[in-house]
């Protein structure tokens, strides 16, 4: 159930239903036919009585009080008490239109005319109540009434967005205001541009040229030099500020992002939220400063122009007023349907993104199963998916273009036969009509853009929502401690660690109450086959997920205790397939250390036995290794990921398949490194050799450790060690 914000009287009330509302029309039409009456007899008593005024101004307010009461009894009898909100609102209109239209014509009426109150025609009586109806279901329907209120929860979202998303601005409240203060001034100038082109072309008219003719062109010229100079500062600085917000939200994005814990990288692909942080926050950005630039300017420049207007021509103004509301009603239709278009458009191209990259960044797969045809396929898929929805987009744009303009070309022709009447009546000049019409363009082109810029800005909540979702996303994950002890021995103890993969069913944990002990200057060795939770072991240990339960003790301590920088500089990872970024060797070899010196990383290339082949290239240390490092083999990147963990020093190396790749000599000088300083090592191998030489064997299977000893003490055993050795083993 949707209730009406800020409102006792609706509380717990459900939305309308089609019933209700049926009976709403119903007795909206019941009031219509009473005021008709009304109206009817008033015409009548007019006719016999052949009076014009009856009283005059107050006559009529006087008459719109009596027939309001009558209509409010009337409405009360409908409903069985109190009227509904809606049809009090058209109670309200039905009276008060009249009067309100004859005061206006009394204060806009020559002061030589007299006023002769309302019209005894009986057409002009019943445009009234038709007006009325109309503004009121445009009120009701498409703007601020109830029934759009009660149930509009989207659109108090989106206002809140909006809100939040200007808050983003206010460290660039100097350059908004010096922004908005040039934006006014060269409003100012543009609306006074169109009037002293009127009045120049009013002077050209007399035989001689008058002598504020060079005066009047002084003013053209002074106007329009102000709105080029004012507009290119106003322009040049909204640019300057939009570039600062883009990177400031940038920059927090990215780091919102970076604290996520690694399911979310999981759920959420690279593609999709690389799309986020450029293209959605320069969208977000552009959209809310840009439009609020033209949305102020617009908003301005329409005040003024009407001001002017108004003092031109009041008739042709009002006939360029009417196009308003028909506008509106054709634009709130067209904004629902372009909102879910754009929507479905930056969906499909965050997938085609995501999967060009897929495609790209694994070419090597593509090209050694030849599936390069269905892999084009599956991409032309896509693109099909994406312009059957522009091409959706697009018919709806053109024809919401053809009504517009169909109905801006219905006004335009009754403007001209108006003032043609009013040229010759003596009540406008041609001086004054060029005027009109040079503001008459620019008032619909100030409106189109202001229901554009709400169009835009309403297709945008949706990317800024889901912006702002990342933002507000916490981690799902202990937050780091402060502990970080000059000396650490090693020693690791996992306590009844059961750990379930956030995407897996709970009934199928990755790890069922494991525990086991790596002892510092000891060699452990994890093996098992697939599936049997070993490289969960290893990402558990790196704080990649956080155990549901159990404890993980690194020399006692839990591993959120430690600081973060700390406990992955003491804890190094090699896996079987490292990963490199674009740049150099060296800085691939120093990832994420900070003042580490040249002599530092030569001394662990040569412990890993790679210092040759890095010398033998044409630029050493400083060699690219090309995107994710593709320049180099597999083995070669390998060494660079043994390298980036043996400069850190580690007190705890993780070995993850780690040298299957690289000799076997590499394999003992990386092994024997770490052990000679009495630090502890971490195994997963499927190579005898390294297994062999374990001080401690740990079999897994199904998430338990199952058998543990040395490698002879196993194969006594004659269990699942030796059972499964020829499939778990190959000798080389």
């Amino acid at each position: 159930m949707r209730t009406r914000p800020g409102s006792e009287e609706h509380t717990m009330q459900p939305v309308r239903s089609t019933r209700t509302m049926g009976e709403l029309a119903a007795r909206g039409l019941f009031i219509l036919i009473f005021d008709a009456v009304l109206s009817a007899g008033l015409w009548a008593g007019l006719v016999l009585l052949k009076c014009s005024g009856c009283g005059g101004l107050p006559g009529v307010w006087a008459f719109a009080a009596v027939k309001w009461a009558f209509l409010h009894v009337f409405a009360s009898t409908l409903t069985d008490g109190k009227p509904e909100v809606v049809l009090r609102r058209l109670v309200a209109i039905l009276c008060l239109l009249s009067p309100v239209f004859e005061s206006g014509r009394l204060l806009v009426r020559p002061p030589s005319q007299p006023y002769t109150g309302p019209s005894p025609d009986l057409g002009t009586l019943l445009l009234g109540p038709v007006s009325a109806v109309l503004a009121c279901v445009v009120w009701e329907k498409y703007l601020c009434g109830d029934s759009k209120l009660a149930g509009d929860d989207d659109k108090r979202n989106a206002r809140r967005l909006l809100v939040r998303m200007l808050k983003y601005f206010k460290p660039d409240t100097f350059y908004l205001i010096a922004a908005f203060c040039v934006l006014i001034l060269a409003v100012i100038c543009d609306a006074f541009i169109p009037l002293y082109q009127g009045k120049v072309i009013d002077m050209l008219r007399g035989q001689p040229l008058q002598t504020s003719f060079g005066y009047a062109i002084g003013q053209l010229a002074l106007v329009s030099l102000g709105s080029s100079l004012f507009s290119g500062l106003r322009g040049g600085i909204f640019m300057c500020t939009l570039a600062r917000l883009n990177k400031r939200l940038k920059h927090l994005l990215f780091h919102t992002l970076m604290q996520q814990e690694v399911h979310f990288f999981e759920e959420n692909n690279p593609g999709r939220l690389s799309s986020r942080l450029h293209s959605d926050v320069d969208r977000m950005g552009r959209t809310v400063a840009l439009n609020a630039n033209a949305l102020v300017r617009s908003s301005v420049k329409s005040c003024l122009m009407l001001a002017v207007m108004l003092g031109l021509s009041w008739e042709l103004t009002v006939l360029t007023c009417i196009e308003m509301p028909l506008l509106a009603i054709m634009q709130n239709k067209y904004i629902a349907v372009s909102q879910e278009l754009k929507e479905q458009i930056q969906d499909c191209q965050a997938r085609n993104k995501e999967l060009a990259l897929q495609i790209i960044g694994g070419i090597r797969t593509v090209r050694s199963f030849r599936a390069e045809k269905d892999e084009m396929r599956r991409y032309n898929e896509a693109l099909d998916q994406l312009c059957a929805v522009k091409t959706r987009a697009d018919i709806y744009s053109s024809i919401f273009t053809l009504i517009r303009r169909l109905v801006s070309l219905g006004i335009k022709v009754v403007m001209l036969v108006q003032a043609r009447a009013l040229i010759s009546s003596g009540h406008l000049s041609l001086g004054s009509l060029v005027s009109f019409f040079l503001y008459q363009k620019p008032m619909s082109n100030n409106l189109k853009e202001i229901m554009y810029c709400f169009s835009e800005t309403m297709s945008t909540v949706g990317v800024i929502s889901k912006v702002f979702s990342y933002l507000d996303r916490v981690p799902k994950w202990k937050n780091e401690g402060q502990l970080a002890p000059e000396e650490l021995e090693g020693s690791i103890v996992f306590q009844n660690v059961t750990f379930t993969y956030p995407s897996a069913p709970e009934d199928k944990p990755a790890l069922k109450s494991v525990s086991l002990a790596l002892r510092p200057g000891k060699m452990t060795a994890l093996v098992g086959p697939s599936g049997s939770g070993k490289t969960t072991c290893v990402s558990l240990l790196k704080r990649l997920y956080e155990p549901q339960e159990g404890h993980i003790l690194l020399d006692g301590e839990p591993l959120h205790r430690y600081e973060h920088q700390y406990l992955h500089q003491k804890m190094a990872l090699v896996s079987q397939n490292p990963v490199l970024f674009s740049g150099s060797l060296r800085y691939n070899m120093e990832y994420g250390l900070k003042d580490c010196s040249m002599e530092k990383v030569e001394e662990a290339a040569k412990k890993a036995n790679a210092d040759k082949f890095i010398c033998e290239m044409e630029n050493g240390y400083d060699t690219d290794v090309g995107e994710c490092g593709g320049a180099l083999s597999e083995g070669r990147r390998q060494c660079v990921a043994i390298i980036r963990a043996l400069v850190r020093e580690p007190r705890v190396i993780l070995l993850d398949e780690a040298t299957s790749r690289v000799d076997v000599e590499v394999q003992h000088a990386v092994l024997q490194e770490v052990l000679a300083r009495g630090g502890t090592v971490l195994v997963v191998a499927h190579q005898l050799k390294t297994v062999e030489t374990a001080d401690h064997i740990i079999f897994m299977e199904k998430g338990a450790v199952v058998e543990e000893g040395t490698h002879r003490e196993l194969m006594a055993k004659r269990g699942r060690y030796h059972r499964l050795k020829e499939e778990l083993f190959s000798t080389q």
